[in-house]
């Protein structure tokens, strides 16, 4: 009995790792989340997935949520306090962004301004705070601002919550040919240049 006991109290505090994404519509925040989501699948970790719209058009502010857990997930509701927090569109720095944000929080901002800046914006003391030009390396290497992959090597970079090898055979997976190529290429540079400040 005590045994039982144990494993469910074991099930009940392990720790379900929560990030939060935020774009705009047609910017892929939501494929960004799928992706890490299906890259913990991978490694046989439990997983949700799920967006939050608002107006449903190009260019819309959209959240879209994932959550990693080597247990059951029995959450079913929006990320509030998020372990991470992913901006893919600086011009979304706001509020929304820094609601639920705590002293664990690690916060992962497209941008090309420093990360004291990102926080003195936020109003966000002692939070983790990685950037990354996520736009320019998009720019030069699909030729295309869409830098949600570009986001995901700095989320694994900052996060360890997946390996690199899953996540970039998931990007391969979901885009063919050449695309998947500079995608995972996207990634690993993304990786690279992504820094904690």
């Amino acid at each position: 009995m005590g045994g039982q006991l144990n494993e469910r109290f074991k099930r009940l505090t392990t720790k379900i790792f929560e990030v939060r994404f935020h774009g705009r519509g047609g910017q892929g925040a939501w494929t960004a989340s799928l992706l890490l989501a299906q890259a913990g699948l991978k490694e046989e970790k439990n997983i949700q997935s799920f967006p939050a719209f608002g107006p449903e058009r190009a260019g819309a502010p959209i959240t879209a949520f994932t959550r990693i857990s080597d247990s059951p997930i029995q959450l079913h509701s929006s990320v509030y306090e998020p372990d991470v927090v992913v901006v893919l569109d600086p011009t979304l720095l706001g509020p929304s962004v820094s609601e639920g944000i705590g002293k664990e929080t690690k916060l992962i901002v497209n941008t090309t301004e420093s990360a004291d800046a990102i926080r003195d914006m936020l109003g966000v003391k002692g939070v983790e705070t990685w950037t990354v030009d996520a736009t320019t390396l998009a720019l030069d290497v699909l030729g295309r601002p869409i830098t949600n992959t570009a986001m995901l090597g700095a989320v694994v970079k900052a996060t360890k919550v997946v390996e690199m090898g899953s996540l970039t055979s998931v990007v391969e997976e979901r885009f063919d040919g050449k695309i998947g190529e500079l995608n995972v290429e996207l990634v690993k540079t993304a990786y690279k240049e992504a820094v904690m400040g």
